[in-house]
């Protein structure tokens, strides 16, 4: 099912991707935030579906169908560099810091700060172009949420 989207994630130089691809390119690294402390809680699957649903303007159903896929792609996906990389060049610069206020908004949503959790925000960041004040930004207004 995902085989044409992790052979272009995989390749050596990764084209651009199209949407949908990126989108759940993008829903996977959701997936893989929520599992970087070993405990993948209701709690943070509910949040996922609720970020997809209002990014994708999706129903329930479909924010959770598409979330299932993510979680199916994130155990077969490369490593978060490339999977960074490709939703980087499908994202505008003044979108990013949007993808990484919806990241804080799971890695915070079940009030664990984990140090996995944490690394994997600092690369991620770094990996899209932001600083860490930008990082920063994107918690603050996620732990409003």
């Amino acid at each position: 099912m995902f085989d044409a989207l992790l052979r272009r994630l995989t390749a050596p130089t990764p084209d651009r991707l199209p949407e949908p691809d990126a989108d759940l390119a993008l829903a996977a690294l959701l997936v893989r935030l929520a599992r970087a402390d070993g405990d993948y809680a209701q709690v943070e699957m509910a949040r996922i579906d609720n970020i997809l649903a209002s990014r994708h303007n999706l129903t329930p159903w479909a924010a959770a169908k598409m979330r299932a896929q993510a979680e199916s792609l994130e155990q077969e996906a490369p490593d978060t560099v490339r999977f960074t990389r490709a939703i980087k060049d499908a994202t505008a610069l003044e979108d990013r810091a949007g993808l990484l206020q919806a990241m804080w908004s799971v890695a915070l949503v079940d009030d664990n700060r984990d140090a996995g959790e944490d690394q994997l925000m600092r690369l991620v960041a770094n990996l899209l172009g932001l600083t860490d004040q930008e990082s920063a930004l994107a918690r603050q207004k996620a732990s409003k949420l």
